[in-house]
């Protein structure tokens, strides 16, 4: 039952990724959010980045769903423990650009919490 609910909650994980690293292309302006202070919201260097940051949150997202539908429970912890490192490192990024802490820990830091909780599940299950 427990291994049931993680793995719902690890495939909501790979849809909420890929639904924000879908956003980057069709909703750039949305991107400001991040957390990294004086970012332009315009010019081709910024959709460069966006397109970079989408992609890779679209990848992960996929590698997750991907792991789901074909691993077991087991793997399926183990890849969300890797990819809890991806919110962890944004985190210290938005940090390190003395972006606003509300961003670098309730939503990198908290994102990262929720997918470490469900490697934990996945992984005892």
């Amino acid at each position: 039952m427990l291994s049931t609910i993680a793995t719902l909650l690890a495939g909501l994980v790979a849809a909420a990724v890929i639904l924000m690293g879908s956003s980057f292309f069709w909703a750039p302006q949305t991107a400001v959010g991040f957390g990294i202070p004086g970012t332009p919201a315009e010019g081709r260097s910024f959709h460069a980045w966006l397109s970079v940051k989408g992609l890779r949150d679209i990848a992960a997202g996929v590698l997750i769903l991907v792991v789901l539908i074909g691993g077991t429970t087991h793997l399926l912890g183990w890849v969300m423990l890797a990819a809890s490192a991806i919110p962890v490192g944004d985190a210290v990024i938005v940090l390190r650009s003395n972006g606003p802490r509300r961003a670098a820990y309730g939503v990198h830091g908290a994102t990262a919490v929720v997918m470490l909780a469900i490697s934990a599940l996945l992984l005892v299950a």
